[in-house]
């Protein structure tokens, strides 16, 4: 009976210690991802829509979406895309980007060299986001779990 209470006072300590730590902060990581004092940032959030160009064209299609590609690409490689993805098939949502930059019109310089944007094939929305600053280090981890290129 005693080992027990004993063993039970010391989980609840170890427990009542564990809530009690503070996370482990690293101002180097927190400095390189711009990450104010919450580790948040502010970020361009981009809805594509489906876009006016109903073109039934594929060939004209399948180009503007691999130069689409190569632009995430792009943007990835430069720093700018945090985050990128389609939707499922369906419905007018068609994917989102999470830029890196913190206003309108950084975002749409982005996009410009988008060519499923620019033929109209997709047409973003943009919102101001604050979120974490480590998504900026999902392009890295994604590098190191991607086995095929789309």
């Amino acid at each position: 009976m005693n080992k027990l209470l004993i063993t039970l006072s010391f989980l609840m300590a170890l427990t009542l210690n564990v809530k009690a730590q503070k996370p482990v902060y690293d101002s180097i990581l927190a400095k390189k991802l711009n990450a104010d004092e919450y580790g948040m940032k502010m970020y361009v959030f981009v809805i594509l829509k489906t876009g006016t160009n109903t073109s039934t064209d594929k060939t004209a299609k399948d180009k503007a979406f691999a130069g689409h590609m190569k632009n995430i690409q792009k943007m990835a490689d430069d720093g700018k895309l945090a985050v990128a993805g389609p939707f499922e098939k369906g419905g007018n949502n068609r994917g989102i980007f999470i830029l890196n930059v913190t206003t309108f019109e950084e975002a749409k310089a982005l996009l410009e060299g988008d060519t499923a944007v620019k033929e109209k094939y997709l047409e973003p929305e943009f919102t101001l986001w604050y979120g974490s600053a480590s998504l900026m280090e999902t392009p890295e981890i994604h590098k190191k779990i991607q086995k095929s290129n789309f």
